[in-house]
């Protein structure tokens, strides 16, 4: 079950956010000022940030304007507010008219790019698809040989050169072969950081540029793999990347080894980008597609289910 799945890899950050909000939620406590200043270091704590703070100024109003009379008011505010802030949030993959898709995967060193493409491609197998893997991290000592790896994991085909080699010379290799094969999708491995940003953009454009003399319309999806635990900094991680090469999806990786899942809502704040999928786990299925209602359940664990039930 999916919400089961989230349940568990939220947990560390439910637990951060959940014992909090039992302690203001659970001792018949009544809605005044110091309820609420506390209701906003607690969204603090689970990393909300700024979004916290919006959702606290408006529960206030509401409760100064009596729409909202009491502690059990702000339950189900809080819920539909945390919603309101995912809405758009989701989307499933792009796809092309004619195969193959095209994925260009990017992130920094150590954010779980890697395990996060090999993950995607199970996924995709797992619906029946054909999947190639492009090995275009040629930088980064072992990117090649991880890929591969996880490749001969999940029998997934992949085109891979050495270490050092022109990154776009093996993103035309894996076009012409994703196209000889008929492939349903083509995901290329970037890297997520060079000398300079400068560099970055080159590069990404060159393997862009080479893709497109086959394929025109791709890539039809750019996804940035970002590191949950890094929580606020995974924001300025998106927007740097965002100014290079336009991202139209995000993977939140290794979400279920942080307390700072809270940290989606900050990217939804400052960047209109959809989270496609989320991280749950180490193990090679771990990969979810990004639910909004899951998701915010999953955060707030029994206060959440309580607004469901009696909803």
């Amino acid at each position: 079950m999916v919400l089961g799945r989230i349940l568990k890899g939220l947990k560390k950050t439910r637990e951060k956010l959940g014992s909090g909000l039992a302690r203001l939620f659970g001792g018949g406590r009544k809605l005044d000022q110091d309820f609420l200043d506390e209701l906003e270091e607690v969204l603090y704590t689970a990393d909300l940030g700024p979004t916290g703070s919006d959702i606290v100024r408006e529960i206030e109003v509401a409760w100064r304007k009596k729409k909202i009379a009491d502690v059990d008011g702000v339950r189900g505010y809080l819920r539909e507010a945390l919603l309101a802030r995912l809405a758009h949030s989701e989307g499933a993959l792009r796809t092309s008219a004619q195969r193959p898709t095209v994925i260009l995967v990017a992130g920094v060193n150590g954010s779980g790019k890697t395990t996060s493409i090999a993950k995607l491609a199970k996924h995709l197998k797992g619906r029946g698809d054909k999947v190639l893997l492009c090995a275009s991290d040629t930088f980064r000592a072992a990117a090649v040989e991880q890929l591969a790896l996880w490749a001969s994991r999940i029998g997934c085909d992949i085109v891979k050169t050495a270490t050092g080699a022109d990154p776009a010379a093996v993103a035309f290799d894996a076009t012409e072969a994703a196209i000889a094969r008929g492939v349903d999708w083509l995901i290329v491995d970037t890297a997520g950081r060079l000398h300079t940003q400068k560099n970055l953009m080159r590069e990404l454009d060159k393997i862009v540029r080479v893709i497109q003399k086959r394929l025109p319309d791709a890539p039809h999806e750019t996804l940035l793999v970002l590191d949950a635990t890094t929580g606020q900094n995974a924001i300025r991680q998106a927007s740097e990347f965002n100014a290079v090469r336009p991202v139209t999806g995000l993977i939140l990786a290794k979400l279920d080894g942080t307390a700072k899942g809270g940290a989606v809502f900050g990217i939804r704040r400052e960047l209109e980008i959809p989270v496609k999928f989320v991280g749950l786990g180490e193990g090679i299925d771990d990969l979810e597609p990004f639910a909004a209602e899951s998701f915010v359940d999953g955060v707030l664990g029994e206060l959440g289910a309580e607004r469901v039930s009696g909803s």
